[in-house]
């Protein structure tokens, strides 16, 4: 694993994602976490890919993950750059309780697991417009990614997300949604896996104005009526 990871320029933490490959495996099937375990898909579907972020966030930055599964982009971005300051956002306490397994041996600081839904958080006043960045990885299109992840970005900061080949579409049909809840599209970043994966693309939304008090609005609304 540690020769393969060298070779996708992931060497900076070695130990660090052999120990959290060898969590993923243990604890797959228990919660649920991925169905991807063989050793190169792992490193390449979840942790290069994830890394893909990395240079995008600068150091010390206060970020919340939507949706955060089995730690995918944040484990990656954390072991990379540990002074990353991380609040997670996961709905299913099972998985939360896996990605505290994996802060504790990892020995991660800063680096905060929540039992709770993104919209719930978005209208928190100690949260809402209080993080740098929010990042999201394979969790919902853009125009219902947009609504739950604008709204705890601050005035200035950005919106990460993780994107397929179906990007431009989705990019498309989520325009009046993000210049709704205040952002702009600022780039796109395209990039290839290779092999079976290909090509992907990190959308990136910079926060230019406040998020109406609106918004985000019940989660069944969301899905059934997205802006």
């Amino acid at each position: 694993m540690k020769d393969f990871l060298s070779t996708l320029n992931i060497c900076k933490n070695v130990d660090n994602f052999v120990d959290y490959y060898s969590l993923l495996v243990e604890h797959a099937k228990k919660f649920n976490i991925t169905a991807i375990t063989e050793k190169k898909d792992v490193a390449i579907k979840h942790f290069k890919d994830s890394l893909a972020g990395l240079w995008l966030l600068p150091d010390g930055a206060r970020v919340i993950e939507i949706g955060s599964g089995g730690g995918f982009p944040s484990v990656p971005l954390k072991i990379e750059n540990n002074t990353l300051d991380f609040t997670l956002c996961e709905a299913t306490l099972k998985k939360c309780e896996f990605l505290k397994v994996v802060s504790s041996t990892l020995g991660f600081e800063n680096f905060t697991v929540l039992n709770a839904r993104a919209e719930e958080l978005g209208q928190d006043s100690a949260l809402r417009e209080s993080f740098d960045v929010a990042v999201a990885r394979a969790v919902a299109p853009l125009n219902v990614l947009s609504e739950l992840m604008l709204p705890l970005v601050k005035i200035g900061g950005r919106v990460i997300a993780y994107k397929g080949q179906s990007y431009k579409e989705e990019l498309e049909a989520a325009k009046d949604a993000i210049k709704t809840l205040g952002g702009h599209v600022e780039k796109l970043v395209e990039y290839d896996l290779g092999g079976d994966v290909g090509k992907r693309c990190l959308v990136v939304i910079k926060k230019q104005r406040q998020t109406p008090l609106k918004y985000p609005r019940a989660y069944a609304k969301i899905k059934k009526c997205p802006l």
